[in-house]
């Protein structure tokens, strides 16, 4: 025992002793360099290499990553960078030339190719010792998704191939992982480019572990819609106040018998704070519609079955669906609410946004069709769902799989004001049938019902266009405009049989068909639209203010050659379909004069 008197002059003596000695040595980088045939100036720029590759890693994941061998030579094979075997790295030589060219001038991590091949090999080291390449969620994230029905295998090919940082991180889950926590290291926008992935590494290394001073992220998720004036056309998350499980139903065509999966988007009207008064603001709600880019005039069912169509995730304004489900293919619409919080409608939407801008899927009607793909969405952008049993072929099942889980909630469909509400948009057939009984109580109509009148040709309609009051006007005007809606749809049929033909009017359409096609294309896998811009995952400012710039341009272009395609199309026409499109427009200019008329003379 040490005497009391003698305790508190050991003390200070043990206490200057601590202040005098070095500091202890901080876990990091263990990594010893094999230093054969280097010079002395290769030998200190890779010295300097590890050591910036250490400033790189959280201290706690350096730590996990050693100790490791590095060696630098010249015999690996061309094109390859670098190789991890165990503990051992071996770098290409080569690699250390930006750091040779200036030693001691600090390098830009965006022009260190050594660098970026160091932590590339670390972070299979680190893969190797967390299994990080085999989790399920990172491979959701990645694009390995989940093949429904096939008992929780997934697919072998990653789809994901658009504004990629490194197309390598597709050739399997360890190279993708190698490539982002390089990203992830290196990369400030990372976290705004690929902001799921980013929370994911984070979270599974426990640490912040981006590179620092990135620009904040923007609020609001860049979306392409060939449907709206403008193009390009941003999408704040917090304006999404639900998420809906759209189904258009069954039809009798093959393709269309199960009916088709949407997601609608609930948006509210800039301005309106988030609730129920949203459902009302329809001019800015959106689908998510994954559906064939059929990139030919000939549909072929062969092609649907065996994947030659690309798949594309369609983003449309609910005017735009309604009208073509309940008007022109007379199928009725349910829109079912999903039982979804904030968060995961911002995780949804994110998702989307990454798909939109990555996603080059193959479309199949029996394995990989809209009910697969809506329901690998669900799975991947909602991760409380990748835990249920949703996975289906069709449409109508992966609804009622919803339902059953509780994630859907069917009961607003029952209620009184379901249609006002807009939980069912009904097939238009049924209003016609009242539209035209309205025109026929007046007006001694030359058909049985509604169908036939819309079937006869449109000089046979016109004489009663001309004769009817306020109210019959009014009737035959909406059916007027259903009438050329049919026309335009047998049109389209008749022009996919036209045009294969040799003659020069066909060779003609089918050159400005090839022309509105690959515009169309454009505008449905936007990434092209950046071509030559640099960047990867999400558009960051420049390349949303590019999208700004051009999306004018290409909306009128998109304009134009429509109105084009229209003007040839009547010309190559058979005269029957052409005379139909002809006529049923000078129609519908006849009847809307006619009611304007009527409504300013104030006849009854």
């Amino acid at each position: 025992m040490i005497p009391r008197r003698l305790r508190r002059p050991l003390a200070l003596a043990a206490l200057a002793a601590l202040a005098l000695a070095p500091p202890l040595a901080q876990a990091g980088l263990a990594v010893d360099l094999d230093a054969a045939g280097l010079s002395p100036a290769e030998r200190a720029a890779a010295r300097a290499l590890i050591a910036d590759a250490d400033a790189r890693l959280p201290p706690d994941l350096a730590e996990r990553a050693g100790p490791l061998v590095l060696r630098l030579g010249d015999d690996l094979p061309a094109g390859v960078h670098g190789r991890q075997r165990g503990r051992r790295i071996a770098l290409d030589r080569a690699l250390l030339a930006p750091r040779l060219a200036d030693p001691g001038a600090p390098v830009p991590a965006r022009d260190d190719p050594a660098l970026s091949a160091l932590l590339h090999e670390i972070a299979h080291v680190l893969d190797a010792r967390l299994g990080l390449s085999r989790e399920p969620r990172l491979l959701d994230l990645a694009g390995w998704q989940v093949r429904p029905r096939r008992f929780g295998l997934r697919n072998a090919r990653n789809p994901m191939r658009d504004r990629s940082p490194d197309p390598y991180e597709l050739h399997a889950p360890a190279e993708f992982v190698a490539v982002n926590l390089e990203h992830f290291l290196l990369d400030p926008g990372y976290a705004c480019r690929r902001p799921a992935l980013h929370r994911h590494l984070a979270e599974r290394l426990d640490t912040p572990g981006a590179a620092t001073g990135g620009p904040l992220c923007p609020d609001a998720l860049p979306f392409v819609a060939p449907a709206t004036d403008g193009v390009y056309e941003p999408l704040d998350p917090s304006r999404v106040f639900a998420v809906e499980y759209l189904l258009a139903e069954p039809a009798a065509s093959p393709m269309s018998r199960w009916g088709h999966s949407m997601l609608r988007l609930v948006v509210c009207a800039p301005g309106r704070a988030p609730g129920p008064d949203c459902r009302l603001d329809l001019g800015h709600h959106r689908v998510l519609s994954f559906r064939a880019f059929v990139d030919d005039v000939q549909v072929s069912g062969w092609g649907g079955l065996t994947g030659r169509y690309p798949s594309r995730l369609f983003v449309l304004p609910l005017s735009q669906v309604v009208d073509e489900y309940t008007q022109v293919e007379l199928r009725g619409l349910r829109s079912v609410p999903l039982r979804l919080s904030r968060a995961e409608i911002a995780g949804l939407l994110e998702r989307a946004a990454q798909l939109h801008w990555a996603y080059d899927g193959r479309y199949t009607f029996l394995g990989n069709n809209c009910a697969t793909e809506t329901f690998k969405l669900l799975h991947d952008g909602v991760p409380r769902l990748a835990g249920q049993r949703l996975a289906s072929i069709t449409p109508t099942a992966l609804l009622r799989r919803l339902e059953r889980a509780g994630v859907a909630d069917p009961s607003p469909l029952d209620g009184e004001d379901a249609v006002r509400l807009g939980y069912r948009f009904p097939a238009a057939d049924a209003h016609h049938a009242e539209l035209f009984a309205v025109a026929r109580e007046r007006l001694a109509l030359p058909a049985r019902d509604a169908d036939a009148w819309l079937d006869l040709a449109p000089g046979t309609r016109r004489p009663w266009l001309e004769a009817g009051d306020l109210r019959a006007s009014a009737a035959l005007l909406v059916l007027e405009d259903a009438a050329l809606r049919r026309a335009e749809q047998r049109a389209r049929k008749a022009l996919q049989r036209r045009l294969p033909r040799g003659d020069a009017d066909a060779r003609a359409g089918r050159a400005l068909l090839d022309d509105t096609l690959a515009l169309e294309g454009l505008l449905i896998r936007p990434a092209r639209l950046l071509d030559g811009t640099p960047g990867y995952g999400l558009p960051q400012v420049e390349e949303r203010e590019r999208l700004a710039e051009d999306a004018p341009a290409l909306a009128a272009r998109w304009r134009s050659t429509g109105e084009r395609l229209r003007r040839l199309a009547e010309a190559v026409l058979p005269p029957l379909h052409a005379d139909a499109l002809r006529g049923g427009q000078e129609n519908l200019e006849l009847i809307g004069g006619r009611l304007r008329a009527l409504q300013a003379g104030g006849a009854g």
